[in-house]
């Protein structure tokens, strides 16, 4: 069985277990992206075939949340909590260091497909701010010089604490 197959067959339960019901298609969408890793086209697709709603609605929804991905992200992901109060203590700033350093815009990924540069409104830990995310690993109270250095890291395979 093919490792499509075997995708198709969980996310085939995850339908069973919510009885096809639109209802339930943000559950359905976080659980095809956890199965996937992103929502592409096709997949989209056959999600709202199952669910018998139109492809329209369900593009609808995954464009609404950030949290849905619908590029393959790169092999390791940082993301910028641009919520308030990340923003006034200068997450923006870090972020175009990222852009300039690693040659990628916010929302996409480097040529090689390393890495991928996302942003999110808010983290829930504003306290911390300004906050990053690498490879779901929250820095916070992030600089630009610790971001790039744990980025680098990350790259070269390496554990540095922040």
């Amino acid at each position: 069985m093919s490792q499509k197959d075997k995708r198709r067959l969980l996310l085939e339960k995850v339908f069973k277990e919510h009885n096809y019901q639109e209802s339930a298609l943000l559950e359905i969408l976080h659980s095809a992206q956890e199965i996937y890793g992103y929502l592409d086209k096709d997949l989209l697709t056959d999600i709202a075939e199952s669910l018998n709603v139109p492809p329209s609605h369900v593009l609808g929804v995954t464009t609404f949340y950030s949290f849905f991905k619908l590029r393959k992200p790169g092999q390791h992901v940082v993301t910028g909590c641009l919520g308030t109060a990340c923003y006034v203590k200068g997450v923006d700033d870090i972020m175009t260091e990222v852009e300039k350093e690693f040659d990628l815009k916010r929302g996409g990924s480097t040529a090689d497909g390393r890495l991928s540069l996302l942003i999110t409104r808010c983290i829930g830990a504003c306290a911390m701010a300004p906050n990053m995310v690498i490879d779901n690993e929250v820095i916070g109270k992030a600089t630009k010089e610790q971001v790039i250095q744990k980025i680098k890291s990350v790259l070269d395979g390496e554990k540095i604490e922040t």
